[in-house]
């Protein structure tokens, strides 16, 4: 995980208003919101890597309730769409959603169901092999 998090912080672009990080406050208000226990790694993610910009992804973020990327308002959306209220977003790319289950793992959710040959083992193997080479 430290390696993908300072490998995301060395393509992290300069942008004229930075994200902020999120505190533990704002992962309870986010778990309240959803009725759902962020996944850990999820979780982890959120605490230490939300704020990098890069590329043509924007991963969710819970510290601006306002954002485009807030994960309760991207899960309704998603949930609205189809998408099993068991999942929770992590990247809305297109049509396509990526998703995590309660276990972790990473999904795509696309055309209206889960794309079973398109999996992670976990948010990291996610970030490496999908958000990095975007």
């Amino acid at each position: 995980m430290e390696d993908v998090i300072e490998e995301l912080r060395e393509v992290a672009l300069d942008v004229p208003s930075p994200l902020e990080l999120p505190d533990e406050d704002n992962v309870i208000e986010a778990e309240e919101q959803l009725l759902l226990p962020i996944p850990f790694e999820l979780r982890e993610f959120l605490l230490l890597a939300s704020d990098v910009v890069f590329g043509s992804m924007e991963p969710v973020t819970i510290s601006d309730s306002l954002s485009h990327t807030y994960l309760p308002e991207v899960a309704a959306i998603a949930w609205d769409r189809g998408m099993p209220r068991d999942l929770l977003p992590i990247c809305e790319h297109g049509s396509d959603i990526y998703c995590v289950s309660a276990e972790g793992e990473i999904g795509l959710w696309s055309e209206g169901e889960l794309q079973t040959e398109q999996t992670w083992p976990s948010l990291w193997h996610w970030v490496k092999d999908v958000w990095l080479q975007s």
